[in-house]
Order: C-alpha cells, then structure tokens, then sequence
C-alpha cells in the first residue's frame, strides 16, 4: 500500500479562506436561514433553529437526553464533544450538523413537523419550466449507437452533480456552470466496456442529490436494464432529507412524477421505470449509514455484504467520494484503486469536483491546474469517471474517523 494512505491529514475546517472553513462559517448559517423559510413554522421551531445558529459558533455539544439518535451520536462524537466546530472533521461536523437542523425543525417528532422535509428548494427544479422544454428535445431511445449512448449517459450523469443546491450557495458565478466541464481522469471507456460486458447480474446506484441530478441517474438506470435483460439495479437513496440536496425516496417519486408528465423520452422512461419498480428490476434500498458521519471504511457488516454481491457499484457526488477515499488531504496523484481497494465491490465513480478531496489524476495536469486554476478542487468545473480495480475485500489504514 502506498505510504501516503498511513499519513494523510484528516481535513477539519479551522483554516481561514479554506473550502471547509467556508461551509460552516458562511454556508451553514444560510442554510439555517432558508430551513427557516421553508415552512411555515411556529415560533418554537424558529427559537430552536436561533439556537442552532448560536450554537455552531462555537463548541460541539452533545444531544440531550431522549434526543434523535443519542446513543449512535455519543459513539461517533465522544472526541468531539467539547471542541471548537472548526476543530473537528469537517466530513463529521457537516453531518452533525444536519442531524441538528432536522433536530431543530421537528422532523424527528413527536409532533405535526415530523418527517416534514425543510430542503424544499430541490423541488423547485423539478417546477421549472425550462426542464420540459429540455427533456422534450431528448430523442426517445436516443440516436447513438448503444456504447456511445452509455458513454453519454455516463456523462450525463456526472455533470448533474453540478445540481447540488448546497454548492450554488457557494458559488457566486452560477453562468459557469452551464459551461461543459473537464474531465480531469476518464475512464468512460472501460466503465461502458465493464457495464455491458461483465455487469450483467446486479448494479448498484448510491444516489446523491435529487432534482436535475437524479434525472440523468434515472435515464443511466434505464438504459442498463434495456441493455441487460436478467439485471437487476438497487438505487440506494438516503433514508431521510440529508445535506441540503440528497435524494430520498420521496425524491425520486417526485421526480418520476415529473418525467410522467413530459411527452416523449421522459414519459417513456418514467413508464419503464415504474414497471421496473414494480417487477422488481429496479429496488430501492437505503441504510441508516448513508447519514452516519463516517467514511465507508467502516461500512456495517449487512450493507458491506449486499454491496458486495454486485457486479458493479456506481457512485455519485463529491460527499459520497469523500467517504469513499477518505476526507483527507491525499496526494492529487494518488492511486484511486489503492484508497478503494478496502471497498466490498468494484466502485465506478461519477463525482465534479467541489472540495479539497483529489485523487488519480495525473501529475503533469495537477501541476498546470495548480499554476493556473488554484481553486480547482472545489470550483466544480472539473470531474472525474473512475473505475476502481476489481474488489479484494482487504483492509485500509486510511485515516478515517472510528
């Protein structure tokens, strides 16, 4: 194992001006202030979320008795408690922090808030006009041969990460990202070669966002199961509202709704994918994991083994890459199947770049990015489609959180 996966720092957020010093400073507060919006709710509800903006600025605190989730936060948080926010991991602290935001606007109950989502702003994509008028230009099954049109797909389905609504509140020039993006390592290839040659039996999908970056998701997902008559797909979606975007099964039947009512390739494909859900081609899966502050070195031993007994496991977005290699500071150059070589199944990635995390991509185009885009990492103008060697089930001493 290369040297570099025993002494990589885990990233925390206490540099000022640094992408995770930015998220909690300035995104978290926003966030709170449109959670806040999002409904109509008592005042109660808005003390408490007053309360949560207080208490982000300065040290983590445990949940009180009978709260959500106590005992797994108590756990995961024992070397937490205490700290300065800023202090801790950031891939921790950001997942605290959402279990605290649905805390504070009652979604775990008891009461009528409970299960109410506050992240209503991924539905406005699903209401805007314009995407009808897109997805009605869409050719219905696609005017491709059948590789080129995976390879499109795969596509596709990376630059919908670029949807995440928690980014745009981050990013000031939203005109940029309607501009086709680099793909810093590419695989597509051998992805497509895998997919239709060796991924016959079982796929699974792990979800990140909803909205405009699911619908590509949905569209992949179509079109491996016109491909593969025996397969069978598990799209694994977060078990409750998660970040500010995450899609959950509330989501996607938005969504497949929203297909429903366009004419063309989006109501074909919505029509197939129902059929799908009920034949049982296509499954829906999800695990209290997905909204653990860990890595998925430390994968449960259930969902280890149902990941385990696919094919191929594709998976979407930045957050879901962090837990996948590690949030650490590694080395851009770094092998990308030497950190996931832990992992219970051969991993495809699909991820635009939006945070420190890099690895696998070439030393001489990390050396002209550094030169000449220093905010590479997290600008979101730049993606990578790997693909990771075949699965070993071994160990990793990746510097994780345990």
């Amino acid at each position: 194992m290369d040297s570099n996966t025993n002494n990589a720092r885990t990233i925390v957020s206490s540099e000022p001006g640094s992408f995770a010093w930015g998220v909690l400073t300035h995104r978290h507060p926003v966030l709170i202030e449109q959670a806040g919006e999002a409904h109509p709710y008592p005042l109660g509800i808005r003390h408490r979320l007053d309360e949560l903006r207080e208490h982000i600025t300065g040290t983590v605190q445990p949940l009180p008795d009978g709260g959500a989730g106590k005992s797994r936060w108590d756990r995961w948080g024992s070397e937490m408690y205490g700290q300065r926010w800023l202090d801790v991991p950031f891939l921790w602290a950001e997942s605290y922090f959402y279990h605290l935001l649905l805390d504070a606007v009652g979604y775990f109950g008891p009461g009528p808030w409970r299960g109410i989502d506050p992240f209503t702003r991924k539905r406005a994509e699903l209401e805007d006009p314009a995407l009808a008028t897109e997805l009605s230009s869409v050719p219905e099954g696609g005017v491709r041969p059948r590789r080129e049109q995976l390879i499109a797909l795969l596509d596709a389905a990376l630059w919908g990460n670029r949807a995440d609504l928690g980014f745009r509140l981050s990013n000031s020039s939203p005109a940029d990202r309607d501009v086709p993006g680099r793909i810093l390592e590419d695989q597509s290839a051998e992805v497509a070669d895998h997919l239709e040659t060796y991924a016959t039996g079982n796929i699974c999908l792990i979800a990140d966002n909803a909205g405009r970056e699911l619908i590509p998701d949905l569209f992949l997902i179509d079109h491996l199961l016109g491909v593969h008559r025996d397969l069978t797909i598990d799209l694994h979606l977060k078990p409750r509202p998660y970040y500010v975007s995450d899609a959950t099964t509330g989501d996607l039947l938005a969504t497949l709704e929203r297909l429903a009512g366009i004419p063309g390739a989006a109501r074909a494909t919505a029509a197939r994918l129902d059929s799908a859900l009920r034949t049982g081609r296509l499954r829906l899966r999800t695990h209290e994991f997905y909204c653990a502050p860990l890595s998925f070195h430390h994968l449960p031993g259930d969902l280890r083994a149902e990941l385990g007994r696919a094919d191929a496991v594709i998976l979407k977005g930045d957050l879901n890459y962090r837990r996948l290699v590690g949030d650490c500071h590694w080395p851009a150059t770094i092998s990308f199947s030497t950190l996931t070589q832990y992992f219970p199944a051969r991993v495809i990635a699909l991820r635009t770049l939006k945070c420190d995390v890099a690895a696998g991509i070439d030393g001489g185009i990390v050396t002209e990015l550094e030169k000449n885009e220093p905010d590479w990492r997290v600008s979101g103008s730049h993606g990578v489609v790997q693909m990771s060697a075949a699965a070993t089930g071994g160990t990793s001493s990746a510097p994780t959180i345990r």
